[in-house]
């Protein structure tokens, strides 16, 4: 192995690394805020719902780029 394709499989675990710590950062502070606006509105339930669930496009965005990038790796390996 040499060391673009060791530098192409960081780059493919940096993008769904970072991708899942910023998804799990904003899921964070999207669930504490939620759950004070539950206990204020419980008919908020349904939007608290889908805003918690939007941050988990940056993981499948970041899954989606790791892929590519495992692609340009050589067959061979």
């Amino acid at each position: 192995m040499d060391l673009g394709t060791g530098l192409l499989a960081i780059g493919a675990g940096l993008a769904i690394g970072l991708a899942a710590l910023a998804t799990g950062w904003a899921q964070a502070r999207i669930g504490s805020a939620g759950v004070g606006a539950l206990t204020e509105k419980p008919e908020l339930f349904g939007t608290i719902l889908i805003m918690l669930a939007l941050p988990e496009t940056l993981v499948i965005l970041g899954f989606a780029v790791a892929a590519m990038i495992i692609l340009l790796l050589p067959t061979g390996v």
